[in-house]
This record gives structure tokens, C-alpha cells and sequence, in this order.
């Protein structure tokens, strides 16, 4: 399904439809700031070994997740204070900080060090879904830019590709 989400203001409506695929283990297509990537929720194991397949990667080396915001970051990794005023400065924006994770983040998604890759894109729609969800999101790049490509690409792969602009 390709869904069209105004990228300045995001429809609830709309952002509720791509959570509620979420909920149910989909996979999803969404823009971020600086790529499209390809997401789930970070809970659902089956549907991040799907992710794992479709990128053709090796469970060995996890992936990076999106928090709504600082809040949430701190629930998953160990923020020092330094670390804390440097993202407070950065986010939302085109990093990801590596850090170690919380006993809240599945297994499936440590390094061998207990490290955690974790964003907050200066993205509206993407925010919007992590904050509707209530739970951060798995993100990997799909390496194409243009919605209808990625539509085209990958419409038998996953639930939703969201259209979101060119980035």
C-alpha cells in the first residue's frame, strides 16, 4: 500500500493507519531526514528477522532504532551527561548516537558490547509515527529516494510504503 503523508503536517488519521500496521508486525517504508528507511516496532522479533532477510544481513550486527525524542532515548541506552548535552544541542536532527543500551532493548538489537544505535530524525512524519506508536522503530536505509521507486521496489516486501517526498 502506498500511502501519501503531507511531510509539514502530518494526518493523524493517516499516522494512525501506519501504526496500527505496526501493531499488527508490518513492515513499513518511511522517510526520515536523511534517507528512506525501512522500519518495524523494535518489540516484534519475526517482523525484524523479516527486515534482517530483506537486507540480506547477518544477525550479528543490529540495527539502528528511532526514539521520539530524548525522553525516550534515555529509556533505552545509558545517556551521560555529557552525551545528554550534546544531543540536546544535535536533536532532532541527521544523527545517530551510539550508546550503551538498557535492559528494555530486545536482545536481537545489542552489539556484542550492549550498544545501541539510536536517532531522533528532524522528520515530521517519522516523529509522528514513533510518537503515536509509543515505542521506538527500527531504521536501515532502502537506498532509493523517489516513493514511487521504493513503491515499485518494494511493495511485496512490506505493509506500507509511505510517500513522504523526495528527501
Amino acid at each position: 500500500m502506498l500511502l501519501s503523508i503531507n511531510p509539514d503536517n502530518p494526518q493523524k488519521r493517516l499516522i494512525e493507519k501506519v501504526v496500527q500496521a505496526l501493531d499488527q508486525g508490518g513492515l513499513i517504508i518511511y522517510p526520515t531526514d536523511t534517507f528512506y528507511g525501512i522500519g518495524c516496532d523494535l518489540f516484534n522479533k519475526k517482523s525484524i528477522k523479516r527486515i534482517y532477510q530483506l537486507k540480506k544481513r547477518p544477525l550479528t550486527k543490529p540495527f539502528s532504532f528511532i526514539g521520539a525524542n530524548l525522553n525516550d532515548i534515555s529509556l533505552y541506552a545509558q545517556v551521560s551527561s555529557y552525551a545528554y548535552r550534546m544531543m540536546k544541542r544535535l536533536l532532532p536532527g541527521p544523527y545517530t548516537f551510539i550508546l550503551e543500551g538498557t535492559r528494555l532493548v530486545p536482545k536481537l538489537m545489542l552489539t556484542k558490547r550492549r550498544t545501541v544505535g539510536i536517532r531522533v530524525p528532524d522528520n515530521k512524519i517519522c516523529l509522528a509515527i514513533v510518537q503515536e506508536l509509543g515505542r521506538p522503530i527500527i531504521s536501515t536505509s532502502v537506498n532509493l529516494d523517489e516513493p514511487s521507486i521504493i513503491h515499485d521496489t518494494y511493495s511485496s516486501l512490506v505493509e506500507m510504503v509511505i510517500d513522504g517526498g523526495v528527501i
